[in-house]
């Protein structure tokens, strides 16, 4: 009598089950990093309100590319309150950064479309980027060009305008930007281009310094080339029409 041979069919392995709670793991994680990175920027713009900024990633990134390139790590960033900050300084910043700092809410739509026409029109690439902008970009993000910095751009100014007001955004980026080679903020910038507290500064002082900020590694404040003595004369004359500042 012949014996029937029966082939075990084999188990098939719940894949969709798998994947499903891949799925569920991945969107839990990035549930929590989302989470854990709205509350570390809330932390740390509320911080920033009441305390100085003690570095930027900027600054981080010039002395890394200072070291690679085998140069000198110079820093130079001298933390003051605004009140010890030339008003002809703030003014000349408004004058050559963002004319309408005071009644913005962060962003300034007719410069951003402008700087998209000129961009398209193949002149010079402008950014069109408020002080407020400015100011998030150099406390909390990279330098570059990309869609994920602008949003996150975008994001960080509208924290720091609810937060900040327009008075801190000004002293915080008096106090960071970069104005020179390794040197950060309004009191550096001072004595490094004039050999002076940035209190004392005068209009066309204070308007040299704003004229170097598209490039400050590349222009001088002083003993300056003709383009930046016709901007220098430029934001001195936009300075008077910014009449008293009000914040």
């Amino acid at each position: 009598m012949a014996t029937k041979i029966t082939q075990k069919k084999p188990t098939k392995k719940p894949i969709k089950k798998e994947t499903t709670g891949f799925m569920s793991k991945l969107s839990r994680f990035l549930f929590k990093m989302v989470l854990w990175f709205f509350g570390l920027s809330l932390f740390f713009v509320v911080l920033y309100k009441f305390v100085p900024v003690p570095f930027t990633p900027l600054m981080v990134i010039r002395a890394i590319e200072n070291k690679t390139a085998g140069k000198e790590v110079y820093f130079n960033h001298n933390w003051e309150p605004l009140e010890n900050i030339s008003v002809n300084l703030q003014k000349a910043v408004i004058a050559s950064e963002d004319g309408t700092f005071l009644t913005h809410n962060g962003f300034d739509f007719k410069a951003l479309q402008k700087a998209y026409k000129n961009n398209e029109r193949g002149r010079r690439i402008k950014g069109g980027s408020t002080i407020s902008q400015q100011t998030a970009k150099n406390v909390f993000l990279w330098q570059g060009r990309s869609y994920l910095r602008k949003g996150l751009e975008a994001y960080f100014t509208v924290l720091i305008e609810l937060i900040w007001g327009k008075e801190r955004i000004m002293e915080v980026y008096l106090n960071s930007i970069e104005m020179g080679d390794g040197i950060y903020g309004a009191q550096a910038a001072a004595e490094h281009w004039y050999r002076k507290d940035a209190a004392n500064l005068t209009p066309m002082q204070a308007a040299g310094i704003a004229a170097i900020l598209p490039s400050p590694r590349k222009y001088r404040a002083t003993s300056s080339s003709t383009y930046i003595n016709n901007r220098k004369a430029k934001i001195v004359r936009i300075m008077r029409t910014v009449g008293k500042i009000n914040y």
